[in-house]
C-alpha cells in the first residue's frame, strides 16, 4: 500500500513562488506514476500536474501551465511540484496522488482522471493573498 504525505504548503502573496513536495512509501517509487491535484472550498477537484511513473512525460492542466513544473526525485521517493507566478486562484488544498500500476501506455487523459490513482495524501493548504 502506497503511503504519501504533501509539504511545503503556506500562505504567501501574490506573485512568489512556493514548493510542494510529497514523500511516497510502501511500493517501489521508480514504477509510480505520480499526480498533483487542487480543490478549493466549493469546487470540483481539479487536475493540477502530473508526471509518468517513467519520468519521461509531464503533464498539466490549462490553467497552470507554464507556471508550475512537476518533477520526480527516485533516489529520494519524491515528487515536487514547483509553483511559480502564484496567483489567488491557485488557493486550494493540494493533493499528491499515486499510480502505482506502471501502464506501457498512458497520456494526459490517463493522468489526469482521479480515478487513475490508487492512493492520495491528506492535502496541504496552499493560500495565495492579494
Amino acid at each position: 500500500q502506497v503511503q504519501l504525505v504533501e509539504s511545503g504548503g503556506g500562505l504567501v502573496q501574490v506573485g512568489v513562488s512556493l514548493r510542494l513536495s510529497c514523500a511516497v512509501s510502501g511500493r517501489t517509487f521508480s514504477r509510480i506514476g505520480m499526480g498533483w491535484f487542487r480543490q478549493a472550498p466549493g469546487k470540483e477537484r481539479e487536475f493540477v500536474a502530473a508526471i509518468s511513473w517513467t519520468g519521461i512525460s509531464t503533464y498539466y492542466g490549462d490553467s497552470v501551465k507554464g507556471r508550475f513544473t512537476v518533477s520526480r526525485d527516485n533516489a529520494k521517493n519524491t515528487v515536487s511540484l514547483q509553483m511559480n507566478s502564484l496567483k489567488p486562484e491557485d488557493t486550494a488544498v493540494y493533493y499528491c496522488a499515486a499510480d502505482p500500476s506502471a501502464p506501457n501506455y498512458y497520456s494526459r487523459s490517463y493522468y489526469s482522471l482521479p480515478q487513475t490513482y490508487d492512493a492520495w495524501g491528506r492535502g496541504t493548504q496552499v493560500t495565495v493573498s492579494s
